[in-house]
């Protein structure tokens, strides 16, 4: 294939799907476990329930659920798939990655399988990279999965934390389209406020040890409040940007699926931006934060429920641990 036809190949989203555990845990629920009511968690975050996975699923067996549905959308077969991108903080294991578990699973065998840790983020940045793939013509499709288990890394005792977080995983199928597709792709990253978002122990710098245990350190740590105000700049930014790579305004979006975070944040990201209500896709109501599941299932609930249409300009934007962030411009 010459360079210019690489430079014009369109890679487009050609499948979507997404699960979740059926265990619900509400404000109410949590009002029993920490000192905390239903009115606090809504105000401040938007959130009045989240879904839990069993003790014995994995993030692999949400993932799995996840990108069948997506391939069934598709209607690509499992033997045809070429690459497989994992998005999760929360694997099955250290090692080998979550993709391969998933490839195993699914029966995906000519597929090239790798993990992403970009948290909230990472569902951005596993479509950018596997964009990137399809479009150099090295594959010809790819499954991109964002799948997390938070609820095994939240402190149940830290009550500014657990009413946060969930469980769940979403996923698309990329493939190449005669029209459309991915516009443009926005990536950043600040690795010098890493500290602010973190589960401290558990690598190679803080192995599990009796104190890591006694500490609480293989919970997720939060500085809230500062990562309030780098998010809503950062996101805004991020989309902004990549807007204006695609060469289009924002009054030309019909949709922006944000990483449903905090509902303030998002609230005020969309006025940032210039969006109003009516084109901000919102779930955090019911599924809280699911890291880089997030994206992926908001992008599929809202496919499946037609608030996106062939033709519409949709943007996906996250934010997460690293810090990472990215945007994307895609002409469904």
């Amino acid at each position: 294939m010459s360079t210019k036809l690489k430079r014009q190949r369109r890679v487009g989203i050609i499948g979507t799907g997404y699960y979740l555990p059926p265990r619900k845990l509400t404000n109410a629920d949590l009002e029993k476990l920490v000192k905390t009511t239903d009115e606090w968690i809504t105000t401040r975050t938007g959130i009045k329930e989240r879904r839990i996975a069993d003790d014995d699923v994995a993030v692999s067996d949400l993932a799995v659920e996840a990108a069948e549905r997506a391939l069934k959308k598709a209607k690509l077969k499992a033997e045809d798939v070429e690459l497989l991108i994992v998005a999760t903080i929360t694997p099955d294991m250290l090692f080998p990655s979550t993709a391969c578990m998933v490839q195993a699973k699914l029966g995906l065998t000519k597929a090239a399988c790798f993990d992403i840790s970009a948290a909230c983020s990472g569902f951005i940045y596993a479509i950018a990279t596997a964009e990137k793939f399809i479009k150099a013509g090295a594959y010809k499709n790819a499954v991109v999965v964002g799948g997390e288990k938070l609820s095994c890394i939240t402190d149940w005792k830290d009550r500014s934390t657990c009413i946060l977080f969930g469980d769940g995983a979403g996923a698309c199928v990329l493939g190449p389209v005669r029209s459309g597709g991915i516009l443009s792709t926005h990536l950043g990253s600040d690795g010098k406020s890493a500290g602010l978002l973190e589960l401290p122990a558990g690598g190679s710098r803080m192995p599990a040890s009796k104190e890591t245990v006694k500490n609480r350190l293989h919970y997720l740590k939060m500085s809230g409040s500062e990562l309030f105000k780098i998010a809503v700049r950062v996101m805004a930014g991020a989309a902004n940007k990549a807007i204006e790579m695609a060469g289009l305004k924002c009054s030309q979006i019909d949709c922006i699926i944000p990483h449903q975070a905090n509902i303030r944040i998002l609230n005020a990201v969309a006025k940032k931006i210039g969006l109003g209500p009516d084109k901000v896709y919102l779930n955090i109501e019911r599924y809280g934060n699911m890291s880089s599941a997030s994206t992926a299932v908001a992008l599929a609930e809202a496919v499946e429920r037609r608030r996106i249409k062939k033709g519409d300009i949709v943007v996906l934007d996250a934010f997460g641990a690293g810090l990472t962030w990215g945007a994307i411009v895609i002409k469904w």
